[in-house]
């Protein structure tokens, strides 16, 4: 009886609770989300509540914590370095702009293995590379979207594959 007496003064509480909730998250539905992880989470531990202490303050400092760690997690995972597989501009300017002596040897023989595609490949990808969409190149170069974009992945596989040295390299300064 007494976990259902507290089950059901937390819910009297919903209501209340959405309106906090709204002003931290500030859209309705990451506030409804909101509520219910505290919901759930002061059923679950309503047998850590004590008798005769608010209920309302012990509530919204559940909702409190439960925003405060779910805006932390998002941060760590935003801040977690991203291996990707594809060549990007950013990740070659990042590279560029750690050590100049460096970057000029990655940047040389990218340019070599680049000169070496077949231009069927090597027109594409330096197009997207240049940020034109896959589109503006397809009507560019009077071909499909589809082999465009083929031709991109492709070009993109030959770099991976002939720069795989640089990747175990990079692999070896993080560990």
């Amino acid at each position: 009886m007494k976990n259902l007496d507290i089950n059901l003064q937390i819910c009297d509480h919903k209501n209340a609770l959405q309106a906090f909730a709204l002003k931290y998250t500030q859209d309705i539905d990451d506030a409804n989300d909101l509520v219910q992880d505290t919901l759930l989470k002061a059923f679950r531990y309503s047998g850590l509540f004590k008798q005769g202490t608010n209920l309302r303050g012990w509530l919204f400092t559940i909702l409190k914590n439960t925003y405060i760690n779910e805006y932390r997690r998002i941060k760590r995972k935003e801040n977690v370095i991203v291996q990707t597989e594809e060549i990007s501009n950013q990740n070659l300017s990042n590279n560029a702009e750690s050590n100049t002596c460096n970057s000029k040897f990655v940047t040389d023989d990218i340019n070599k293995i680049l000169s070496k595609l077949q231009p069927e490949y090597y027109t594409p990808f330096v197009k997207y590379f240049e940020g034109y969409k896959y589109q503006e190149i397809a009507e560019m170069l009077e071909i499909p979207i589809g082999t465009v974009k083929t031709r991109i992945h492709l070009a993109r596989q030959i770099l991976k594959s002939r720069l795989k040295v640089y990747a175990e390299n990079m692999h070896e300064i993080v560990d």
